[in-house]
């Protein structure tokens, strides 16, 4: 497949040379369902949209039965930028019921299959745009993160995705699931393009109260693979994580130190805390966050015999069971007999946590960690719910703290699933990030 930035210098009837033979490889592999429609926009180059993010004129539904009928009225500021820089939204990819999940299978439109193995999961939520660019059937996609719903789906698949400081891109026209921790950000095929697609779709907003008015310069004009970084690994951090995890771990050191990067070894605290607190906080801001969708205003309605009946039909009937479970969870930590116990404590601990990584970033540049406990399994092997949410265990941290993120290919386990791990940087320092993740991708090419 042509990469991004090859695809930008294409002349307009290469172009659409590229969005036919896209169409024609997506209909040869339907059955993997990266796609729930395909559609363009404009002349430009073909990037695959994640289906909560507005697209004017597009049917977008949050992979929800509830939004079935919903045509976005407006284009999200990250689909005005995709355009303004010669860029054509193409075609919405499938994604876990409002970005709740790690597999897809929470997608009323059915389950994306894993490129790699199609008994597998892609991950989730943004399952469909990893599999979309693993698949060879997208130039490059977004997604959005909001625990880890890009960098583990990429990671699943082989691809690379980022997840940017939170407020470095603008969530205006992001269907929200926890307004605190959502970030659309770039999956490709390689770092390079997700600096370009990152540069494209990222700087100040006023539309978006979150978005931070500071100056973003070109990270992909700027790349560089040999500077010299302090990169910290997490031995006692990863003990838990599965052989294949470690064997990509010990080799993604070797390859930063033969690339001249200091590596000193670090610790953070039992991640545990960092899940109690993810949970506590994004199934409170979801339940405040789905409560627009009663049928009334937008989207499908159950008519009912009074005003009640109809809120509870629609909702009943719209919603998976996935959303409801959470939307459950989240009226519990803000009812008012476990507000304090719960919801307070989460974001007492969610300060810790950020002051224990702003501690490490006075010492490092970088730190390396597992994006998932194991490669990708295949579909029903996480029956519990519970366990589904354990294995977000690595990159929620990230989303808690607003830190930026990079997951990319470093190995082949040995049932030949991928394996990713993820580069994180201090806010803001999204060169560093990039300069770091170029540099191990160009060590373990080499």
């Amino acid at each position: 497949m042509i990469t991004l930035k090859e695809a930008l210098k294409l002349s307009p009837q290469e172009l659409d040379s590229l969005r036919e033979d896209l169409k024609e490889k997506i209909e040869e592999k339907n059955e993997v369902n990266a796609y729930i429609d395909v559609n363009v926009v404009a002349e430009g180059v073909p990037i695959a949209i994640k289906d909560n993010i507005q697209v004017k004129g597009w049917s977008v539904t949050s992979g929800s039965n509830i939004l079935h009928g919903y045509i976005a009225p407006y284009s999200a500021t990250v689909i005005e930028r995709l355009l303004e820089a010669g860029c054509s939204p193409f075609g919405r990819t499938n994604m876990d019921e409002f970005a709740m999940g790690s597999t897809t299978e929470s997608s009323c439109y059915g389950k994306t299959l894993n490129p790699h193995n199609h008994d597998c999961v892609p991950g989730g939520s943004s399952g469909g745009s990893a599999a979309a660019v693993a698949a060879g059937l997208a130039v490059a996609a977004l997604g959005s993160d909001t625990g880890g719903s890009i960098r583990q789906p990429a990671a699943f698949c082989g691809i690379v995705g980022m997840k940017p400081t939170y407020g470095r891109v603008s969530r205006y026209g992001l269907g929200a699931y926890a307004s605190s921790l959502d970030q659309i950000g770039p999956m490709t095929q390689n770092v390079e393009d997700a600096a370009i697609l990152y540069d494209i779709i990222s700087g100040y907003d006023p539309k978006d109260s979150t978005s931070i008015n500071m100056d973003t310069p070109k990270i992909s004009d700027r790349l560089d693979p040999d500077r010299k970084l302090t990169i910290a690994t997490l031995p006692e951090y990863i003990k838990d994580a599965s052989e294949d995890v470690r064997k990509a771990y010990d080799k993604a050191i070797g390859a930063l130190e033969a690339a001249g990067h200091t590596i000193v070894e670090k610790e953070l605290m039992d991640a545990k805390y960092d899940i109690s607190a993810y949970y506590i906080t994004a199934t409170a801001e979801a339940t405040t966050n789905l409560a627009r969708y009663d049928g009334i205003r937008y989207g499908n309605r159950k008519e009912g015999e009074n005003l009640k009946e109809l809120f509870v039909k629609t909702r009943s009937e719209g919603f998976g069971d996935e959303v409801k479970r959470r939307i459950l969870l989240g009226n519990f930590v803000l009812s008012s007999g476990y507000y304090d116990a719960y919801y307070v404590k989460a974001q007492k601990v969610r300060h810790l946590i950020k002051e224990e990584y702003d501690k490490l970033f006075s010492e490092v540049d970088l730190i390396l960690s597992p994006v998932a406990p194991r490669t990708a399994y295949e579909f029903g092997a996480l029956a519990d719910p519970l366990e589904m949410y354990l294995s977000d265990i690595y990159t929620i941290s990230v989303n808690l703290a607003g830190l930026p993120a990079i997951s990319l290919p470093v190995d082949t386990a040995d049932n030949g699933m991928p394996v990713g791990l993820q580069l994180i940087a201090k806010a803001f320092d999204e060169q560093t990030l990039f300069d770091g993740a170029l540099s191990l991708e160009t060590q373990l090419k080499s």
